[in-house]
């Protein structure tokens, strides 16, 4: 029983040991705490950190270092990567002259740096001089604009129809510039059989080109630093001369004016010029008013539109006319002929035809005095003459002709609309029911008043 007394006693000392010494530990990292704390308060602290910035180059680049409780330390600048001193406090170390220090009530700390270079891109480090060293630091980050790098890029090109091309574009900057192709027109390309608006990357290559590929083309670079930048590239496509006419067989009549056509592709353009069916060349003279002939020409692009103008038909102008187009790689040449046609009738037939019925029926009538009012009611002034000739003329029908473009004649157009009004419209009917009834009724007045002055 001794021996378990003495157990216990010797736990609870041992306890009692153990709870004391830890309050004295404790007593301890707090008095230590304390006393660092205090001791912190009387050390500089940094108040904020240094933030990285961006900066495009050529531009200038402030850093800020702002420190509280500076008291005696100093404040430094140094270049992380190169482990340069830049600034010492108050003085200037590097004999860089773009760089630049400044303070504000002995807080704040700015390191201007002018006309950023991409040599200044990098790691920078506000330093405090206590014991140990306390820093802050940021980065600077210098971009680049893109630029068009002129030895690697291709500039104007001349190439046959149905060779390949390649056209480059290379481009420097930071971050990497994206580079594309596009038409400066805004039409779309045809690579490899398909119809794109835009082709990324630096090699734009074309298949067998056409003519249709002749155009100029944009090498456009961004990297998302302003400005973008754009090289412009010519494409020209050497072909032989191509001629096609809208229409070979041209119909004109005595006195008209009649317009030829042809219309030529070629590059290098071609030079173009009329023949006539002996092989003359048709020089116009525009000083000259009221020429025979005139020639127009219309460029656009590697097309040409020509024109031969022929002023009052003549029985000598009928016959083959030829257009002729030469350049460096070929020569192409087309015919179109000009026939005589019959020159169209002003008459409408259907109502002479109606006039003439009336008149037979009146010239029925044997009183003279009766014809006579009649004539000249019906013809203004008595002449017979005229109606029978106009008659005569209307009785012929026009024959089957080909009109040239741009030629419009009254008669035929005025024929074939009321033949349509004719037979498509009652309304002509009604119209012409209404003159019969109108004659009619001044036959019958014209009769009364002839038996009237008969009685008499």
């Amino acid at each position: 029983m001794k021996f378990n007394g003495y157990i216990c006693i010797y736990l609870y000392a041992l306890y009692t040991n153990t709870i004391s010494s830890s309050l004295s530990v404790g007593n301890g990292k707090q008095k230590s705490e304390i006393a660092e704390q205090n001791n912190e308060a009387n050390f500089p602290r940094f108040a904020e950190p240094i933030p990285n910035i961006t900066v495009t180059i050529g531009r200038d680049a402030l850093l800020a270092c702002v420190v509280d409780n500076l008291k005696g330390y100093k404040v430094a600048w140094v270049r992380v990567d190169t482990q340069t001193i830049l600034s010492i406090h108050h003085n200037v170390i590097t004999q860089n002259p773009r760089i630049i220090l400044t303070h504000n009530d002995h807080r704040s700390w700015y390191l201007h740096i002018r006309e950023v270079e991409e040599s200044d891109r990098g790691w920078y480090m506000c330093q405090v001089n206590t014991d140990p060293m306390r820093s802050r630091k940021g980065y600077l980050q210098v971009v680049v604009p893109p630029v068009i790098v002129e030895s690697m890029t291709s500039n104007d090109l001349v190439v046959r129809e149905g060779t390949n091309v390649t056209l480059q574009c290379r481009a420097k900057g930071f971050p990497e510039p994206y580079v594309m192709w596009r038409r400066e027109d805004g039409d779309e390309m045809s690579i490899s059989g398909e119809n794109v608006n835009v082709v990324d990357g630096e090699i734009l290559s074309i298949t067998k080109v056409s003519r249709l590929h002749m155009a100029a083309y944009l090498c456009v670079a961004s990297n998302g630093v302003p400005p973008s930048i754009s090289k412009r590239v010519q494409l020209k496509v050497q072909f032989p001369p191509m001629l096609s006419i809208p229409n070979q067989l041209e119909g004109a009549y005595i006195g008209q004016d009649v317009v030829l056509e042809c219309h030529t592709e070629a590059y290098p353009a071609s030079i173009n010029y009329w023949t006539t069916e002996r092989g003359d060349m048709i020089i116009s003279d525009t000083s000259r008013a009221g020429d025979k002939f005139e020639t127009i020409s219309t460029n656009s692009g590697y097309s040409k539109f020509m024109k031969l103008k022929i002023r009052n038909v003549g029985p000598n102008d009928f016959g083959y006319y030829r257009c002729v187009a030469k350049n460096s790689l070929g020569e192409t040449d087309g015919m179109i002929k000009l026939d005589e046609i019959a020159a169209p009738t002003t008459i409408l037939t259907t109502e002479q035809s109606f006039l003439n019925k009336i008149k037979n029926r009146v010239m029925k009538k044997p009183n003279s005095a009766i014809v006579d009012y009649t004539e000249e009611w019906r013809n203004g002034n008595g002449n017979e003459a005229d109606y029978t000739g106009d008659s005569t003329q209307s009785s012929r029908s026009p024959p089957s002709i080909r009109h040239p473009p741009g030629a419009f004649h009254n008669g035929a157009v005025s024929s074939r609309v009321f033949t349509a009004v004719v037979k498509q419209n009652g309304i002509f009917m009604c119209f012409i029911s209404i003159i019969s009834c109108s004659l009619l009724i001044q036959y019958y007045l014209m009769t009364f008043m002839t038996k009237t002055v008969l009685n008499r």
